[in-house]
Formats: C-alpha cells, structure tokens, sequence
C-alpha cells in the first residue's frame, strides 16, 4: 500500500471517529440519576466509559505509545501521563476548579498535535535539544485532568463521600485506560512486524495531528457557537443546528464535544 494511499485511509478513519467523539458524549437525566444513586461502582463505571470513549485522550495516548518497544519505558510515560490526569482531577474537583468546558477540550485537541508532531521528528527540525518529551507527557497529564475534573463537577457529588467519589471515578479512569492501553499494545505489536509499519508510521502521525486539528476546530466552533450562537446565521430562537440535536436527547447538553451534559455558561 502506498503512503499517500495510507495516509488517506488512516485520515479518513481518525475523522470518522473524531466526529462521533464530537457529538457522542451527551447524558440523559435517566442516566445522570443512575450515576447519582448507584454509588461508587457507578462512578468507576462512568470513568471507564469516559476515557474508553475519549477519543481525545485515547489518540494522545496512542500517539506517546506508538513507538516505545520496551515495557520500562511503556510503564515511565504511562506512569507520567497517569499521575499528571490523577493530580488536577482530585486537586481541581476538591477545589471545585473548573474552567471554560470548550476551551479545555481544545488544548487537549493540541496535545493530541503535539504528540503526533514529536512522533514525526518535527521538533528535531526546529531545536538542537527538542523537548523532553517525558516533561511534556506529565505536563499534558494535568491539562487532561483538568478536563476530566470537569466532566466529574457537572454532577452534583456532594459533601458526604465526595472523596471516594471523586477516587472511584479515577480508578475507573484508569481501568479504562489500562484497557484502551492493552489493544492498543497488542496491535502495534503485531503491526511492528510487518513491513507496512515503516511505510504508513508516518502517514499515521500526520492523521494524528490532522485529528486533533479538527478537535481544536470543532471545540473552538462550539466555543464561539456558545458565546455568540445569534453570529451563525441562525437565530438561537430558530435553531437546528447538530448542537440542537444534541439538547434533543441529553437537555442538560448543548455538547459538540466529548464528555459533558450541561451548559458550560452555568458552570462556569
């Protein structure tokens, strides 16, 4: 297959899963009162699903994994990545930080370019040391924690319990990850050992970048969509945009991203 061939294929997938992440993450009311009343489980449940179906998260962690051979270098950048999101989701909810719900997916969606531009050698053209990609894994770590502690703040934990709340969450986070991790593994395990890998590797990572360029753009869109929805040619009154279709099945979530299910303006 030839390059160019891949990278057409390889683009066109990432796309198609970037856009169900854009629109798939809605909540209904039945749903949030299962969470709710359901106990710890639940909240481990809702984290699994959460990074399981984070397109966002599961790209950059494709991206840093792609070509670390060794299980010691595998479990340092899982490891960095895993305390980094760990941090700022505990910290930020116990503090009940939050920030801009679409401006937070949209540095995500850079993080995503970040990786995929490192894996392509891009650094090395610009800097004699490029940056420690190590630093840059646990530093992104607290950027999609703090995502993550958003999408945990929109339900109301409470006071009794919120701790072991917020950890069941977390646990399952990482269970999820660990799970996305080891089909992740298991297939550039296998893909290594064909001749194609050398042939699309870089195909691969230019679909990356292209990815997350196009999450960047969607949360921007829904960014400047929510502030100025009168700016788009359709009244908010008249509205029947994809975002509308949203509200149709999750009311508490004029979502175009990945994970929420109420109005960033409130919570924010």
């Amino acid at each position: 297959m030839k390059p160019s061939k891949a990278l057409q294929i390889v683009l066109f997938l990432t796309l198609v899963f970037s856009a169900h992440f854009v629109f798939a993450h809605g909540m209904s009311e039945a749903e949030k009162q299962a969470i709710i009343g359901g106990g710890y489980l639940q909240y481990m449940w809702l984290g699994a699903s959460h990074m399981l179906t984070g397109y966002d998260h599961l790209l950059f962690v494709f991206g840093f994994v792609f070509f670390l051979t060794t299980f010691k270098d595998i479990v340092k950048f899982v490891t960095a990545f895993t305390l980094g999101h760990s941090i700022t989701l505990i910290s930020a909810t116990l503090l009940e930080i939050t920030v801009n719900y679409y401006l937070i997916d949209a540095v995500i969606a850079l993080s995503v370019c970040y990786i995929g531009y490192e894996n392509i050698g891009g650094f090395k053209k610009f800097f004699e040391k490029p940056p420690n990609l190590l630093w840059a894994i646990f530093i992104f770590g607290f950027i999609h924690g703090l995502g993550l502690s958003t999408r945990l703040q929109q339900l109301p934990l409470g006071d009794e319990g919120i701790v072991l709340r917020i950890l069941s969450f977390n646990l399952g986070i990482e269970l999820g990850q660990i799970g996305a991790l080891c089909v992740m593994l298991a297939l550039l395990y296998k893909w290594r050992r064909t001749k194609s890998f050398l042939q699309i590797s870089s195909a691969s990572n230019h679909a990356i970048i292209a990815a997350g360029v196009f999450l960047f753009l969607m949360q921007m869109h829904g960014y400047e969509h929510n502030k100025n929805p009168d700016e788009f040619g359709f009244p908010e009154d008249n509205h029947f945009h994809a975002h509308e279709a949203m509200e149709a099945t999750t009311p508490l979530a004029p979502l175009p991203g990945s994970e929420y299910f109420a109005n960033p303006e409130e919570l924010h």
